[in-house]
């Protein structure tokens, strides 16, 4: 039998990005990125896909209960939002001057921090 490969893509986003949710339950929503899940090729962004989570009471959560917290998303349904112009741009990667590679808004052409 055939061993499944997985297919690697090459994230965009990284961790402290602006983004806005494209698409799902979420959508229109922008928030910071607060992790990349590299292997599931999804992010959490704060604010977006906030699911109830059932707790029992724990050293860190004595009285235990319903806590809301924010889940996953695709990566496919985030944009990274520009700098410059404040709307939803493509990621591209280039050499600056100094040979480093960076990456920049397609948009605008800002690069990004």
């Amino acid at each position: 039998m055939a061993q499944k490969t997985k297919t690697t893509h090459k994230i965009k986003i990284k961790k402290g990005d602006l983004v806005k949710v494209i698409a799902g339950n979420s959508k229109g929503v922008q928030g910071k990125v607060l992790s990349i899940l590299v292997d599931a090729n999804r992010a959490v962004v704060e604010g977006a896909n906030i699911v109830k989570k059932h707790t029992k009471p724990s050293a860190a959560n004595p009285q235990g209960g319903i806590i809301e917290k924010e889940a996953a998303i695709t990566i496919s349904n985030l944009a990274l939002i520009d700098p410059k112009t404040g709307k939803t741009t493509r990621v591209g990667r280039r050499v600056n001057e100094d040979g480093k590679i960076v990456r920049y808004a397609k948009k605008s052409g800002e690069e990004i921090k």
